[in-house]
């Protein structure tokens, strides 16, 4: 891997990069609290294969790109980062992929540029309107979902996470991710004010708009292990894709899946570009 800066409108966002220039290009989408780093496997299984990967430190994450309000991280930004990225790698359109936090900036994506997005991967995070659903029909995705409620408050989420030499923090990847990436997550997190950049994801509101299907061919993985989302979003996830689409549910895994099954996450990925070379 290569390290990128990419300049943009917005600032300047650090990636990772592999395979050749001339590779079909693939942009991976990180979560939180993570940074591009969560794809490490990922990438190195798409550019073996002949792709050109590129995975962005996201808005807050890249500390050329962190402004301080919570209105500046508004889904409507982060999918306008997204775009910008892509412009600046001279990609007129590309497969993109996101996890956690970077599924769902995926999903808004591919829904307001579907001719931009050849396909869309998705891991862990149901569409955005499968989830609201839930929100309002489903207790379970109900109580998993009130996290999202206490961390807006500042900075007692901040000082919390980072108590106790980031204790709270580093409990998220106990015994899912490998140590010396979660020592990078925590590292990185700890310079001033990035953590509370991250959690200004949670801050900024409600989109400015609406999400409706979405029509690129889609792949979504869920697994069963997952905290954060439920079997019900999962589900009702196939109710928003009105394209080609793949669901795919890994039994006995957790939230970190590129991390906790990057083998399996690698294949799934490779077959469905494969499945949609054109479209």
């Amino acid at each position: 891997m290569t390290l990128l800066s990419i300049r943009t409108d917005a600032g300047v966002f650090d990636a990772r990069a592999a395979g050749p220039p001339d590779g079909r290009p693939v942009l991976l989408l990180h979560g939180f609290p993570q940074t591009g780093l969560v794809w490490r496997r990922q990438i190195e299984a798409l550019a073996a294969q002949g792709h050109r990967v590129v995975a962005p430190d996201q808005r807050g994450y890249s500390p050329g790109a962190r402004p301080g309000r919570p209105e500046d991280y508004r889904m409507g930004l982060l999918v306008e980062d997204v775009v910008a990225i892509g412009e600046q790698l001279g990609w007129a359109a590309f497969d993109l992929v996101g996890h956690d936090w970077g599924g769902a900036v995926a999903w808004w994506t591919a829904h307001a540029h579907p001719g931009r997005v050849r396909t869309l991967t998705v891991v862990s995070t149901p569409h955005p309107g499968a989830l609201a659903t839930t929100l309002r029909t489903d207790e379970d995705q109900r109580s998993r979902s009130r996290y999202m409620i206490d961390w807006r408050e500042a900075p007692a989420t901040e000082e919390r996470m980072l108590a106790h030499d980031a204790r709270d923090l580093r409990g998220f990847f106990t015994g899912a991710v490998p140590d010396d990436s979660a020592d990078t997550y925590v590292r990185h997190l700890s310079e001033p004010g990035a953590l509370t950049a991250a959690l200004n994801w949670y801050r900024a509101g409600r989109p400015d708009g609406a999400i409706g299907v979405v029509h690129v061919p889609t792949l979504y993985v869920w697994s069963t292990g997952d905290s954060a989302f439920g079997a019900a979003a999962a589900r009702e996830t196939r109710r928003w894709v009105d394209g080609p689409y793949r669901f795919e549910t890994l039994h006995g895994v957790g939230h970190w899946v590129p991390e906790e099954a990057p083998e399996i996450l690698g294949r799934l990925l490779l077959a469905h570009l494969r499945a949609h070379g054109e479209h």
